[in-house]
Order: structure tokens, then sequence, then C-alpha cells
């Protein structure tokens, strides 16, 4: 009896050896399986959103570009010689400017996006400013001219942060 017993533990147990290795083998091939397909749809998705990335890069690009105080005030021209109003003017032109790309937040990342709107009230505040200090809104347009031909305006800041994130994502 205890020969039957030993004999079929000879049987059974590399059996079971053999099903266990087999078990974990089988496991770690289906885990490494999975990890490759979740892998391929990630890559399909970034493939899928690069393009929507790259295009909201590219309209807050042109809005930065759109937003250049010397740009802008080329573009704008003033209604009247009343300082208040062109700088009204110029105000509700960047912030509806700016609320048509509100959008564009979700596909940009929030660095960019803080940049952006931090450039975007900077050059409100300079407009502000400067239009405390002249008479008419020529000189505002003259004043405001001068001064970023001189400096740098905080769209050219932006416009490069912006290249440097799209050239991280491609």
């Amino acid at each position: 009896m205890e020969d039957k017993i030993i004999e079929s533990i000879g049987y059974v147990l590399p059996a079971i050896v053999t099903g266990l290795v087999g078990y974990y083998m089988f496991k770690g091939t289906i885990k490494q399986q999975n990890s490759e397909k979740r892998l391929t749809l990630v890559s399909e998705r970034k493939k899928e959103a690069l393009p929507i990335k790259l295009q909201a890069y590219e309209r807050m690009l042109l809005f930065c570009e759109r937003m250049n105080p010397v740009k802008m005030l080329v573009r704008i021209k003033p209604i009247s010689e009343n300082t208040q109003d062109y700088l009204q003017l110029l105000i509700t032109n960047l912030t509806q400017e700016f609320e048509h790309n509100l959008v564009q937040q979700i596909y940009i990342s929030d660095a960019s996006w803080t940049t952006i709107l931090a450039t975007k009230n900077a050059i409100i505040i300079k407009l502000k400013a400067v239009s405390e200090t002249v008479n008419s809104a020529s000189e505002l347009r003259e004043s405001v001219i001068t001064y970023y031909t001189k400096t740098i305006p905080p769209t050219e800041t932006a416009i490069s942060f912006i290249k440097n994130e799209v050239r991280k994502i491609i």
C-alpha cells in the first residue's frame, strides 16, 4: 500500500510541478500581451491627439502674434481721439480674441496657458498705464509702439515658450 502511495506521488508530483510552471509562464505571457495592447492603444490615442494638440498650439501662436502690441496697434486704428475710447477698443479686441481661443487650453500644457494668460494681462496693464500718461489716442499708439520697439514684447516670450513646447511634443 505504501508503495502504491509513493508510486502515485511519483506520478502526481511532476504533473503538479509542470502544471504550476505552465500556469506561471502562461500568466506572464498574458500579462505581457495585455501590456503590449495597452501601449498600442496609448500610442494610437497619442497619434490621434497629436494633430489636435498641434492645431491648438498653432492657434495660440497666432493669438500671440495678433496680440503683439505693435501689430495690434497698427491693425486697429483709433475710432476717435479719445484715449479711453481707443483703450477700450484695444482691450475689447484683445478680450474677444482671447475668448475665441479659450477652449484651446484643453489641448495645451498648463505652463503654456499660464504664459499666454500672463502675456495678455501684461499687455493690458501696459496699455492702461500708458493711457494714463497721454492725452490722445494717437499719442497712445505712438507711446506704446515706441516702447515695444525698444523692448521685447511679452508676446515674443510667449511665442518662444510655445515653440519650445511644440518641439517637446514632436
